[in-house]
């Protein structure tokens, strides 16, 4: 069959453009023609407020990729549909509402020669805009069907269109980094990635314990200096680092490696893959019960879970892991994914949307 997936891919970063990337080295390896149709510029700055691309890449660059996509030049858009009218199938990749014109310029371009698909990272924003379900609604609307990584992101995309509407699990896709964990209790904890408020920081921050430190990673999407004056105001300056901005690939396993354990406080999550990256630097994880954090992590087993948007629950987690050798036990049960049985699954169900 001849693939076609829209979406960002290196020099762009994050986990859109690594799943871009990783799906299209999973359909050509199952014996398909794939072609990554990518951007030379993807938003504009005031969209997207972290770093954009890299200058290394981070995994394995797919190497029939063709970048002419401009967020600037609609004509572009409806040439790239053009273009797709040569294949089978195009999937366009859905990280955000921002992409929709784009979008739509290409399945004009497309006409109906092409079956199209929109597999959406997430169906709405977590922190949505007006304009967010109306995009949403004018984009599904014209594919033919839609996958998503969750039940609950399903229906929303159910009351947005008559389309088709499949579910598969987001298989692991992040480059491996991994490294083994530290020996020893550091009583330090790592919160890791783009720093959001749907994320919990602020929440993490007030649930911290006496004689915990935490390290903070990630790109802020606004609010760095409201979080310092948060660390601030709780007296936690001598035990809480901020190191704002992207983290390279070949920074991460140091990250991990000092950390007694990963902590994901969101106030509401889709898919992820964190609880995987914590698990594959052999680290435990607390985090939330929300969306697919709770399915990766397994309960006094390899982490802990508590109540989302809970300050005294996460507090009492995290008193929990530090009890005397609970540390040790729950990393004794922490076992990397292994992401065959996934992907298999995965690209069995997007050919069949």
């Amino acid at each position: 069959m001849r693939v076609a997936i829209v979406g960002p891919t290196y020099p762009y970063k994050g986990g859109g453009a690594q799943h871009t990337t990783e799906l299209a080295h999973r359909l050509a390896a199952h014996g398909h023609d794939v072609v990554i149709e990518s951007w030379r510029a993807q938003y504009p700055s005031f969209l997207y407020p972290g770093q954009q691309t890299i200058s290394a890449p981070e995994g394995t660059p797919y190497p029939r990729t063709v970048r002419r996509l401009d967020w600037r030049r609609p004509d572009g858009w409806v040439a790239a549909g053009r273009r797709l009218r040569q294949a089978d199938l195009a999937v366009l990749a859905v990280l955000s509402p921002v992409q929709v014109p784009s979008y739509l310029g290409i399945l004009y371009g497309v006409g109906r020669r092409t079956r199209t698909v929109a597999l959406c990272h997430n169906v709405l924003p977590h922190e949505r805009k007006p304009y967010d379900e109306p995009l949403m609604r004018a984009l599904l609307r014209r594919v033919d069907g839609v996958l998503t990584h969750g039940e609950q992101q399903a229906e929303l995309a159910r009351g947005l269109t008559g389309a088709p509407v499949r579910v598969a699990a987001l298989p692991p896709h992040l480059p491996s980094t991994s490294a083994a964990a530290s020996g020893g209790v550091r009583r330090r904890l790592l919160f890791f990635g783009i720093v959001r408020p749907y994320k919990g920081l602020d929440l993490l921050l007030r649930a911290l314990p006496e004689g915990v430190s935490l390290t903070v990673a990630g790109e802020f999407w606004g609010g760095l200096d409201e979080t310092k004056a948060l660390v601030a105001e709780l007296g936690l300056t001598d035990r809480v680092e901020l190191r704002p901005g992207y983290v390279p690939a070949g920074e991460v396993p140091a990250l991990f490696a000092a950390a007694d354990a990963l902590v994901l406080p969101y106030r509401s999550a889709t898919a992820s893959q964190n609880v995987w990256l914590g698990h594959e630097h052999g680290v435990p994880v607390i985090a939330t019960r929300v969306g697919a954090l709770a399915d990766h992590v397994t309960d006094g087993v390899d982490g802990l879970l508590c109540e989302p948007g809970d300050v005294a629950a996460l507090r009492a987690a995290i008193e929990r892991f530090y009890a005397s050798g609970e540390p040790e036990r729950l990393r004794s049960g922490v076992k990397a994914v292994d992401p065959e049985p996934f992907w298999a699954a995965y690209v069995a169900e997007l050919l069949e949307t």
